[in-house]
Parts: C-alpha cells; sequence; structure tokens
C-alpha cells in the first residue's frame, strides 16, 4: 500500500516534531572491544576473528583498554559526567550478523551520560541534551544476493561476515529533541555533521559515513500543534550520510502526518532509508528494552576510571570544532559563504596547515577549493587523501610570489607532484617552467606580436590601452605561459608610446 504523504507545510501547522538521534561511531583502536583481532576496515570476508569475538565455548573477553579512553574523551568533549564505576550488560537477541547471540553493550550504567552539543542552525543555537554515550561491539555485516536492493526480500540467498564483529562503538543517544519546528530536519543535519567534526577533532575515529564507521539512527515522532508530549516514533537505521538524515527526517514527518490526518496510529517500528528516493520503508517492529532481557555481563569486571585519569585526559581534549570555525574565520577574513564552502570541501584543516607553513589564507583557499578540489573530484577521493601536502602548496605558492612561476605553471607543478616526480623546485628544474625574465627574448616576443597584429598595435597608440590584453595573449603563447604578464604589459606600452 503506497503512502500518503502530508505537504512539510501542512505538517508544520498541524504538529509538533520531536526527534531522538543515536550516532554509532566505530573507533579507530588496534583491535576489537574484547579480543585482539584486528580492527581494520575491509579484508577477507571472516579472516578477521577469533573464538573471542565469535563467541565459541570457553572463551572469554578482555576490554580494550584504548577504546575505553577513547569514551571518556568522548564524553568529555559532549559536556557529560564520567561514570565512577560503570558496568557492561549482555543485550540479547537472535540475528544472523550477531554471531554470539547477544551483544555485549552497556544498559542502565553508561560510563557519559547527562551530556549537551549545541548546534547553529540558520542563526538561531539549538542545545541538544544527550542522554548517554556508551560503549558496546559492533555486529557482523549480512549481505543479501540476488535481489534487486540489497535488501534480504526478494535475494536468493544471503551471506555474512564477521569481520566486523567485536568492533569497538560509542553510543551516542539524545533526550527528546522539541522546538524545532519547521528545523527540525536542518537541526537532525547539524548535529550529526556537529558530532562527526567533534569526533575528527578528537581523533578517535575516521568518521567515514560512507564506509559506516559513524551511523545515525533517526527518531521521529510527531503530537498535535500545542498538545505538549510524544507522539508514537518510528526509527530510520543506519542514515549514512548528512544530506540522508535531513531528507529521512523530512519523510517520516510527512508521513506519520499523513497516518495521523486518516485517523490511523503510527506503528513503533525501525524502517530502512532509501537513498534513490528519499523515503523510508518498514524493517520490524521495534523492541523495548525488556524484550532484549538485559543482564550483566558475568566475564567482564566493572570499569572504574580514576577521577586523576578523567582530569589528565580532559587536557588532552582539543578545541571546539564550531568555536574554531569561528576564530579561523575571524582571523582569515573569510566571508560566511567562504568559510562554509571551505568546510564543506573539506579543506578547513588543509588551509589551517598551509597557512601555518606562512601561505596568506585566500591563497591557501585559492589551491584547495579551486585546482586540488577539481583533480580530487576527478580522481573520487577526498581531498586530503590527494596526495599533494600543505607544505608543498605553500611551497608552489611561495614560487609564485617570488616570481619564479605564475598560476598557469603553478598548475603544471601540480600535476608533478601529482605524479610523484620530487619538490616543487625539482619539477620546474626538470619540466623547464620557470618564467623567462630574460629581457632580450621577452622584447623579441614583444615585437613579434606586433608585427603579427598591427590592428591592435594601432588601437593602443590610439589610447586604447584594453586592446593590450590581446598582445599579452600572444607573447604568453608564443612563451609556452612561461613569460612575466606584467613586465610583457609594460614592454608593449613602452614600444607603443
Amino acid at each position: 500500500m503506497s503512502e500518503v504523504l502530508v505537504p512539510f507545510d501542512d505538517v508544520i501547522a498541524s504538529y509538533d516534531p520531536a526527534l531522538g538521534l543515536e550516532i554509532h561511531v566505530e573507533l579507530n583502536t588496534n583491535t576489537k572491544m574484547f579480543c585482539g583481532c584486528p580492527a581494520v576496515f575491509g579484508g577477507e570476508p571472516n579472516t578477521q576473528v577469533c573464538p573471542t569475538c565469535l563467541g565459541l565455548p570457553g572463551a572469554m573477553p578482555v576490554v580494550n583498554g584504548k577504546a575505553v579512553e577513547s569514551a571518556i574523551r568522548i564524553g568529555l568533549a559532549l559536556n557529560c559526567e564520567i561514570a565512577e564505576w560503570c558496568r557492561f550488560a549482555r543485550k540479547n537477541y537472535f540475528y544472523p550478523d550477531m554471531p554470539k547471540n547477544f551483544q555485549t553493550s552497556q544498559y542502565d550504567e553508561p560510563i557519559a551520560f547527562e551530556g549537551y552539543l549545541d548546534v547553529d542552525v540558520e542563526g538561531e543555537t539549538f542545545r541538544i541534551e544527550i542522554e548517554r554515550a556508551h560503549m558496546e561491539e559492533d555486529t557482523g555485516k549480512s549481505s543479501h544476493v540476488g535481489g534487486s536492493d540489497g535488501r534480504i526480500h526478494g535475494a536468493d540467498y544471503s551471506l555474512v561476515d564477521y569481520n566486523r564483529a567485536g568492533i569497538p562503538l560509542i553510543e551516542i543517544v539524545t533526550k527528546p529533541i522539541m522546538g524545532t519546528g519547521e528545523k527540525a530536519p536542518l537541526v537532525a543535519k547539524a548535529y550529526v555533521s556537529a558530532i562527526r567534526d567533534l569526533i575528527v577533532a578528537l581523533g578517535v575515529s575516521d568518521a567515514r559515513m560512507d564506509q559506516g564507521s559513524i551511523r545515525a539512527d533517526v527518531n521521529l515522532s510527531l503530537a498535535p500543534k500545542g498538545a505538549g508530549g510524544l507522539g508514537t516514533r518510528s526509527e530510520t537505521k543506519n542514515v549514512n550520510s548528512l544530506r540522508s538524515v535531513e531528507r529521512a527526517v523530512r519523510f517520516e514527518m510527512s508521513r506519520h502526518a499523513g497516518l495521523l490526518d486518516a485517523g490511523q496510529s503510527v506503528l513503533q517500528e525501525t524502517r530502512h532509508f532509501h537513498e534513490n528516493d528519499g523515503s523510508t520503508s518498514s524493517g520490524r517492529e521495534k523492541s523495548d528494552a525488556e524484550d532484549y532481557r538485559y543482564f550483566p555481563e558475568p566475564d567482564l569486571v566493572p570499569v572504574a576510571p580514576s577521577r586523576e585519569w578523567v582530569e589528565q585526559l580532559r587536557a588532552t581534549l582539543p578545541e571546539n570544532p564550531a568555536t574554531k570555525r569561528v576564530r579561523l574565520q575571524e582571523d582569515w577574513g573569510f566571508s560566511d559563504l567562504e568559510m562554509r564552502d571551505t568546510v564543506g570541501a573539506g579543506a578547513l584543516e588543509l588551509v589551517e596547515q598551509t597557512v601555518a607553513q606562512g601561505t596568506a589564507p585566500q591563497a591557501a583557499r585559492k589551491w584547495w577549493l579551486t585546482e586540488l578540489a577539481r583533480r580530487a573530484n576527478d580522481t573520487g577521493v577526498e581531498l586530503a587523501e590527494l596526495g599533494v601536502s600543505p607544505a608543498q602548496v605553500a611551497g608552489v605558492q611561495a614560487l609564485v610570489e617570488s616570481g619564479k612561476i605564475n598560476d598557469k605553471l603553478a598548475r603544471q607543478v601540480f600535476d608533478g607532484l601529482l605524479a610523484g616526480e620530487g619538490s616543487p623546485e625539482e619539477i620546474i628544474a626538470a619540466r623547464g617552467l620557470e618564467i623567462v625574465s630574460d629581457e632580450g627574448a621577452l622584447s623579441a616576443a614583444v615585437d613579434k606580436a606586433i608585427a603579427d597584429n598591427p590592428d591592435v598595435a594601432d588601437k593602443i597608440r590610439d589610447g586604447k590601452v584594453a586592446a593590450a590584453g590581446a598582445l599579452i595573449g600572444s607573447v604568453m603563447k608564443e612563451m609556452r605561459g612561461q613569460a612575466d604578464a606584467g613586465r610583457v604589459r609594460e614592454l608593449i606600452l613602452e614600444k607603443l608610446g
């Protein structure tokens, strides 16, 4: 049966939305949460497993100390209280991607709780209250083969890879987010973006949404306008991009309103998000906590971080990313649009590191957001993975400013850097890219351009100085872009009076 969707403006006119966001962060520890198996992305299926993460009889888990440290640092960055004593629990459910038939998690005693994170949306600040940030292990991964959309329905068979089972996770759970109104989709997107930025700044995860190392579950409910309270929620699982978080909220708001307007009830269930059209579809009826039959994990001792250790970790926290962006924008003199584009391109840290090498902020931004961003897009890689370092960009810009090369020649230097041909200076020497400063050669090239373009020369003699651009172009072409355009213009005007 097709969904009845209410236009977004009509939803806002009749209902108040409430959000709840659960973000799962895969930590970048070397090993898994409770065993020594490598915790790396990829690998041949079922090669990064052992008796412990497979839950074989007699295998005993041991807590990963680095994961606990990362959990505490995340909690502190989210303004949470850090528990003096907490423990793990078994979350029991039966599903093929959970080899033990239970997940080792935390239930009523999380390591971090009662925090908050402020996010800005269109000039309005929303305080997102954090209920908890707890430690757990990831599940395996099921692949459904033979269907049209990768779902289990319609598939011929399924394969399970347990390499991911046991990877350390931190789950960050908000309290109900009220009062967002028409900005609900944007608030959800901004919050997930802020969490991702914070995780990257902490260095505890690569936070790659495309690889599943950070995933968002989006809870949404609607209540009649002004009624207060919460409606029945749906939970859209494993949304893996910022744009999709916003789209999932919009779709669910319209879908819920369609059901409520028709006098029907919203089913408390999990939903699947579809990237192709931004819709969701029913997954399974949502379980409550009691359905998981939580009980304390008998094979693990409690975790009791000392207050001294917690304060030592607090001292390692980086500057809040949002605060840092405001500071850098002011220091660099960027407009709001320039800063937004720099952040959106994933170039903020790269520009900052280039500026630290002595490059002017606008020059650093120019190279990263134009020439290098285009090349990254063409090759399908992240800007930071392109293979050009901030130090190299600073070196190229310094050569431009010294007059040794110009912007056009600099682009060829970047070609050489990407091809691994050495330093910028070595590439200039090997490719013969240095600007010609020989006055005799420049003068001869200008004389030839004047002789070849008498009509243009006459215009310049008559006072139409703007026409010099055509002659400059001819000289630059003759000298393969290796002439100083400023000096060429001076010579043209000198020769033509």
